[in-house]
């Protein structure tokens, strides 16, 4: 362990660089032996029962837990300490969002607890303290990330680097935990409702991990069950977003700070009333939707396929608006002439991959889709709808990671002093010379008005002031000067009117983008999966095949709606 000192030295970044590849290391494999114990609960390997997944886990949340409150502690005493921080990171709606996740998740917990209370004669001790320890973890994490997401870590470095990555990847075997047991549940729901699509040559075999003993109370038991299933997409993307998160906080140890100031970003909703208000109406449509197809999916035939062409019908037409919406923002930006922030932040970066790596996941599936509808020899009349939403789902995601990425590498508008101070002078009876308000209140129509008189500039209008003495030549003389002044001015609110105007258009095009990522992001979040349910993939590549990938592409896929949403939140903050 070494205590930082002043400025790094060429020798000193080799021990530095060796401690980030080593921590990294040390998570890789920390993390790959919790993922061959899950996926070995998962096939029933012989020994491996899902109390040795637990009490993995919850031994590295305990490690997680001592160490947090190590730096908790070492922080305090040091809190006088002027430190550096990475204004990017840890931005306060990116808190907020996961203090939400983290409410629901401190549910998801108490109802495991009841679970367990209800199943104890016949569950292991493992299955109780689990939840009881998640829970302490999810509340001292959060904690921890609101006071600390910032910071840029320049004491004990090599110790915190692994601290860190430690948790990163303990919040990522949670999360590939909450994954499984999730897809496990829809799994078993899709393959009771495949015979009601009339695919009877499909073994239905339910992955069944429950209890082997009576419920003590048997209401409650069904209320814990059932309710725990619903609360998993919460929990889910709290863990994925406290990893990110964390990761930031990893990546930023030992960093030199090169832009410590930053200003502030505010969300208002002046000005994006269109936006809200269509976005508003997919989210409300979207989850009237989620709703008839998940009490129509599975109860008969023909009420399960009305329910996939509704889907499919409503998916296509809010992906073309994104499309439309995208496309409309990108042309915004190839009219405007502004340079790009390329200075190191590994926040925006990590944004930038995420978008792009996690989108592959649903890119997958629709490419799945669509060479199953070009192969297959049969075509029920839904399946036809299942090409266009497909085709849609790869364009509007590549649409949409160009603009989000291009807008959080631009760079904010910054209007120089001088402009900001900008006068027009006038003539007032004789030599005095009087003062106008800036432009900005001339724009907004703001001009304060003294003894009732008029603003000198009134859309692009000279006023002119009468003068009860002579020298008329002079006086002439400086009003040719101040419309030539004023003509300059003019130009330049005419100018700064065009941008206002593009930006609130950019403004209103993410605030829907935004909301539609959520809406997009319920229906596979709360189980309506057509990709489950078309059963024309399962013919083409076989069930099995066609059921590992959509396990391994859906959760990605999931993520990305919620990422994009948090992204396009800045982007509107940013505007």
């Amino acid at each position: 362990m070494e205590k930082a000192v002043g400025s790094p030295s060429l020798g000193g970044s080799y021990p530095q660089k060796n401690a980030e590849t080593l921590s990294s290391q040390y998570g890789i494999n920390l993390f790959l032996a919790g993922l061959l114990l899950t996926f070995a609960w998962a096939v029933h390997a012989v020994g491996i029962s899902k109390s040795h997944l637990l009490c993995y886990l919850i031994t590295l949340m305990l490690i997680q837990l001592l160490w947090m409150l190590w730096y908790l502690c070492r922080s305090c005493t040091q809190r006088r300490l002027i430190r550096d921080k990475d204004t990017h990171a840890g931005a306060r709606w990116l808190k907020c969002g996961i203090t939400l996740f983290a409410v629901i998740t401190l549910v998801l917990d108490s109802f495991k607890i009841g679970y367990y209370v209800d199943f104890s004669s016949c569950l292991s001790p493992a299955e109780g303290i689990f939840p009881v320890t998640h829970a302490v973890h999810t509340i001292l994490q959060v904690y921890f990330l609101w006071c600390h997401a910032k910071d840029i870590i320049q004491s004990f470095k090599t110790l915190e680097r692994f601290g860190v990555i430690h948790s990163v990847f303990t919040n990522l075997l949670l999360w590939t935990n909450g994954v499984l047991t999730e897809s496990k549940h829809q799994l078993n729901e899709h393959k009771e409702r495949l015979i009601t699509l009339g695919f009877g040559n499909i073994t239905i075999i339910l992955d069944d991990h429950a209890p082997q003993c009576n419920c003590t109370t048997t209401t409650p038991c069904s209320i814990f069950s059932q309710g725990i299933y619903y609360l998993y997409p919460f929990n889910i993307e709290y863990h994925i977003l406290a990893s990110t998160m964390l990761y930031v906080l990893w990546k930023n140890i030992g960093r030199k700070v090169e832009h410590p100031q930053q200003s502030k970003t505010l969300f208002k909703f002046h000005g994006i009333t269109v936006g809200m208000i269509l976005g508003l109406i997919v989210l409300t449509s979207t989850i009237a939707i989620v709703v008839v197809y998940l009490i129509q999916i599975g109860r008969s035939k023909i009420k399960s396929e009305l329910a996939l062409i509704m889907f499919y019908l409503h998916a296509i037409f809010v992906l073309a608006l994104m499309c439309t919406a995208g496309i409309v923002a990108l042309l915004i930006y190839r009219l405007e002439d502004r340079s790009l922030d390329n200075s190191k932040n590994p926040a925006r970066k990590l944004d930038a991959e995420l978008l792009v790596g996690t989108a592959a996941g649903s890119w997958l599936l629709s490419w799945g889709s669509i060479l199953a509808i070009i192969c297959a020899q049969e075509h029920p009349k839904y399946t036809w709808y299942n090409l266009p939403y497909s085709i849609l789902v790869i364009i509007e995601k590549y649409i949409q990671n160009l603009f989000i990425i291009e807008s959080i590498h631009r760079e904010q508008d910054k209007v120089n002093d001088d402009i900001k101070t900008l006068r027009i002078v006038t003539i007032s009876r004789g030599n005095t010379l009087s003062l106008t308000p800036s432009y900005k209140e001339i724009y907004n129509d703001r001009a304060t008005r003294d003894d009732g008189e008029e603003p000198c500039l009134v859309k692009s209008s000279i006023c002119r002031r009468e003068n009860g003495g002579g020298g008329a030549k002079e006086e002439t003389s400086q009003e040719n000067n101040l419309v030539m002044q004023s003509g300059s001015d003019f130009s330049f609110c005419s100018r700064n009117s065009v941008t206002n105007h593009k930006r609130r258009i950019l403004k209103n095009i993410a605030a829907f983008l935004f909301l539609c990522n959520l809406s997009l992001w319920i229906p596979p979040a709360f189980g309506c999966r057509p990709e489950y349910d078309n059963g024309l993939e399962e013919i083409v590549f076989g069930f099995e095949p066609w059921i590992i990938v959509v396990n391994l592409a859906m959760p990605f896929s999931i993520f990305y709606r919620m990422h994009s949403a948090a992204s396009l939140f800045e982007v509107n903050c940013k505007t």
